[in-house]
């Protein structure tokens, strides 16, 4: 018998790999970024070679895909919106038409950011503060409780330093600019500093990195971290660009806008993902092996994080960019070595590639920083790519992110309850 036919007691029947691409539509590598997100669950074969998959779940996924793709109202079809800021292309992805990874890896932070807006490089841009808005967010980040995250401190920053711009309101471009340039150094002032020596000089990266690690920053780290905000500035229509499109639609000012992306960034699927793969990458430099470690991932029934990407087949190429400039520290060399084990291991399982989450990791891992600062670095790099997606979507007309409810509901009209 056929391992995806049912037998006595077996009634769930079982696809092999190859029969669920061919029933999606998709190739049979694709089906495990399936897997990766968890739209569906693989289970080795007898002797560990190969996966099966159950058959009414790649049915069901099969009549939800057609559904989404066929457009009509109310289907669940995915949300179009039209954009110039960003486009992803297999294992490419451009800023207004340039390839990001060279972007990022030419231009500093803030460079890449005015690209990002205007399509315009402005050399050796740096963004400042004025002292008042620092102040105001420095206060009430101060008063949260010692052991908050650093996206709620960089949401109440977010706050505080709109509460201090009567300028806010206004959303002409100039203005929301004006208001780009002030609210991100901002953010990153309302990080305590790690070392009590250090001072707000130089290139945004710089004193971020004072936020980040008590270590100082050589070089090498200091480009690494430089290019990783380069590269996540942005990355299309995620769940948290998508919030700020939604209260950019509604009107909603330039801080308010950021804050609705900070609230979704904070999701263990989004961007505090780098923080699991950092805390996965130590454990795995504890034990000296990625096996046992995985091992107990899936035994548990959890992703492996760090790995696979839904709009990648092969490797993300911002953790490819990454990995790059880490092999040129020799400091990064255990960790970046654990992250390949981690890889190779996962492989036997599940054919998915390293993502932008296991780069950070080896990077926050290796520079002695917190399991949160990717999470840091993430948000503080894609406040950008929200200002960007704001001020197109202040151009667009108001409330088009509105879509209308399918009901699936008691069908009306319903006796009132007693």
């Amino acid at each position: 018998m056929r391992d995806h036919e049912p037998g006595p007691g077996h009634p769930e029947r079982r696809l092999s790999t190859k029969e669920t691409a061919e029933l999606l539509g998709v190739k049979p590598e694709t089906v495990y970024a399936y897997v990766s997100r968890g739209q569906l669950r693989s289970r080795r074969t007898p002797g560990g070679r190969g996966s099966t998959f159950d058959a009414a779940e790649v049915e069901a996924l099969a009549r939800r895909n057609k559904r989404e793709s066929s457009g009509i109202p109310g289907s669940g079809a995915e949300l179009s919106v039209r954009t110039r800021v960003t486009f992803i292309d297999q294992d490419r992805y451009y800023f207004r038409g340039v390839d990001a990874v060279e972007l990022a890896s030419r231009y500093s932070y803030e460079e890449v950011a005015e690209w990002l807006w205007t399509g315009r490089l402005r050399p050796g841009v740096t963004f400042t503060a004025p002292e008042a808005s620092v102040e105001a967010a420095r206060r009430v980040a101060e008063a949260l409780p010692e052991h908050t995250g650093p996206t709620d401190r960089l949401r109440v920053a977010a706050v505080a330093a709109a509460a201090a711009d009567p300028l806010r309101f206004d959303l002409s471009e100039d203005a929301v600019l004006g208001t780009a340039r002030i609210l991100i150094p901002t953010l990153v002032a309302a990080l305590p500093p790690k070392l009590p020596t250090h001072r707000d000089e130089g290139p945004l990266a710089l004193r971020l990195w004072g936020r980040l690690s008590g270590r100082p920053a050589e070089k090498t780290q200091l480009h690494v971290l430089d290019t990783a905000l380069g590269l996540l500035v942005d990355h299309d229509l995620a769940a948290s660009t998508l919030a700020v499109r939604v209260a950019a639609s509604a009107r909603a000012h330039a801080y308010a806008a950021v804050s609705a992306g900070l609230g979704v960034l904070e999701g263990p699927l989004h961007g505090a993902a780098g923080g699991l793969a950092h805390r996965m990458l130590l454990e795995v430099l504890d034990v000296g092996s990625a096996a046992p470690v995985i091992a107990e991932e899936l035994r548990a029934g959890r992703r492996i994080p760090g790995l696979g990407h839904r709009l990648y087949l092969g490797e993300d190429p911002r953790a490819r960019a990454l990995f790059a400039l880490l092999e040129e520290i020799p400091a990064a060399g255990p960790a970046l070595a654990a992250a390949r084990d981690i890889v190779a291991t996962t492989a036997r399982h599940t054919p998915l590639h390293a993502n932008v989450d296991l780069a950070l990791a080896v990077l926050t891992a290796s520079c002695g920083m917190e399991s949160s600062a990717s999470e840091t670095i993430f948000a503080v790099a894609r406040t950008a790519g929200w200002i960007a997606h704001a001020l197109e979507e202040y151009g667009e007309r108001p409330l088009r992110m509105r879509p209308s409810g399918h009901y699936v509901g008691p069908k009306p009209p319903q006796p009132l309850p007693k």
